[in-house]
């Protein structure tokens, strides 16, 4: 413990790193331009949470913060991971509409082709 009252300035300015790393990771998660990027940006904000909750426990002294450390450490996961499977659904839901969009054209052209199609080069006089 006295280690740590020594070089208490230390963590004070690892935290001072850390914030300033939370705020360009909003900056990120707000921007974007994708989804992912987003998602990567929350990813990291709460990595840092977590580390910053772990160095308060440290300088402070209170052991209950890393409990509070590993509950916000689950939580964090769980909400990747949904946020992620939603990404996932609304992902493939958007390609199988672009899919059966393009089917649709498809289908149309052809069936343009054929019926305008009567005097091209199959059907003329030989």
């Amino acid at each position: 413990m006295e280690l740590v009252q020594q070089f208490a300035w230390i963590f004070h300015i690892i935290l001072i790193i850390l914030a300033v790393m939370l705020i360009l990771c909003l900056i990120r998660a707000i921007i974007g331009p994708r989804i992912a990027d987003r998602l990567m940006a929350i990813n990291m904000i709460s990595t840092m949470v977590m580390v910053i909750i772990a160095i308060l426990a440290v300088v402070m002294n209170e052991g209950y913060l890393i409990d509070i450390c590993l509950i916000y450490a689950m939580i964090s996961f769980l909400a990747v991971v949904v946020l992620t499977k939603i990404y996932t659904g609304v992902y493939l839901e958007a390609r199988d509409r672009r899919s059966e969009l393009k089917n649709s054209e498809r289908e149309a052209v052809k069936t343009d082709a054929a019926e305008s199609g009567k005097g091209g080069p199959d059907h003329g006089i030989h």
